[in-house]
C-alpha cells in the first residue's frame, strides 16, 4: 500500500535505536525525509548509515539532550520544514512508590514526559501560523492503560501522554493539525532483548534460553519492531486523515483482557 508519504518530511526523537529508528526507517521506505534526534552522535551516524541502505531519502540528524527545555527551541527551524513529529524519546526505570525519590521520579519524566509535552508546544508553536497540516504521532506505552505499581513513574508518565493525545487532539483540527498515540506492549528491541537474556541467564541459567521468558505472552512472543512502525507510518500518512484524539494500542490484545478477582 501506497501511504502517500513521498515528499514528505519528518523528525522523529530518540530515533538513532529501537521504536524511534524502526518508525524512521518505516517512514524512509515510504519516500518521507527523515531526521533524526537523540543525544548520541555516534549512534545517530550509524542510524543514518542503515536507513541510506534501504531508502533513497534525505536522512539528517541532531544531537541533542531533550530533557534540557532549551535543546528543544533548536529545533524549531527544523520543525518550519516538518510536516510529522515522532515523539519517542525516553525510558522509565521500574520502580515502586518507595524506590522513586522526588529527583529520580523528575529525572525519569524529563525526557518521557516533558520531552513529548516540550515538542509538542514547540511544534503547534510552529505550525499554527504556518496554516498548514501537521501530524505528532506520540509513542507512549501500554503501560498507561495496564496500571502497575512497580512501574509506577513509568505508567504514571505514559497515562499523563494518553490524556495529552485525547484531549489536544480532540481540539488540533482547528489548526488542520493531528495528534495521535501509539501504545506499544513488549517489542523486541536490542534493549528488551539484552534485558531478556540477562533475565533467563539469573533465572534460567542460560541467556539463550531467553524464549521461554516470553512464551506466555499472546503469539508466544514480543512484538516486532517493525509492527509498531508500519503503525506509525499508516497513522501519520494521509490515509490516516481523520484520526486524531485517540490511543491505538499494540499489544497482542493485553490491555483488552479482562480483570477479574476470581
Amino acid at each position: 500500500m501506497d501511504l502517500q508519504l513521498a515528499g514528505k518530511r519528518a523528525l522523529i526523537t530518540g530515533g538513532s535505536k529501537g521504536l524511534g529508528f524502526g518508525a524512521a526507517k518505516a517512514l524512509a521506505l515510504e519516500g518521507c525525509a527523515v531526521h533524526l534526534v537523540s543525544r548520541s552522535a555516534n549512534d545517530l551516524e550509524a542510524a543514518v548509515v542503515e536507513i541510506k541502505k534501504v531508502s533513497n531519502v534525505e536522512v539528517s540528524f541532531t544531537a541533542l539532550d531533550l530533557t534540557k527545555p532549551a535543546n528543544v527551541e533548536l529545533l524549531r527551524e527544523r520543525l518550519a520544514t516538518t510536516d510529522i513529529l515522532v515523539n519517542n524519546a525516553g525510558a522509565v526505570p521500574l520502580g515502586s512508590i518507595e524506590d522513586f525519590d522526588d529527583q529520580s521520579w523528575r529525572d525519569g519524566w524529563d525526557l518521557k514526559v516533558f520531552g513529548y509535552i516540550n515538542m509538542t508546544r514547540l511544534a503547534f508553536q510552529v505550525w499554527k501560523p504556518l496554516k498548514r497540516p501537521g501530524v505528532i504521532v506520540n509513542v507512549i506505552g501500554h503501560a498507561g492503560e495496564n496500571l502497575t505499581s512497580t512501574y509506577l513513574a513509568g505508567t504514571s508518565g505514559c497515562a499523563a501522554l494518553m490524556a495529552l493525545t485525547r484531549s489536544l487532539g480532540s481540539v488540533s483540527p482547528e489548526h488542520n493539525i493531528r495528534v495521535v498515540g501509539l501504545n506499544p506492549g513488549p517489542v523486541l528491541t536490542e534493549r528488551l532483548y539484552n534485558f531478556l537474556r540477562k533475565r533467563a541467564e539469573l533465572t534460567l541459567g542460560d541467556a539463550e534460553n531467553w524464549k521461554q521468558l516470553v512464551a506466555s505472552m499472546p503469539f508466544g512472543r514480543t512484538g516486532k519492531v517493525e509492527e509498531i512502525a508500519n503503525a506509525v507510518a499508516f497513522l501519520a500518512s494521509d490515509l490516516s486523515g481523520y484520526t486524531t484524539g485517540t490511543i491505538i494500542t499494540i499489544d497482542g490484545g493485553v490491555s483488552s483482557r479482562a480483570k477479574t478477582w476470581l
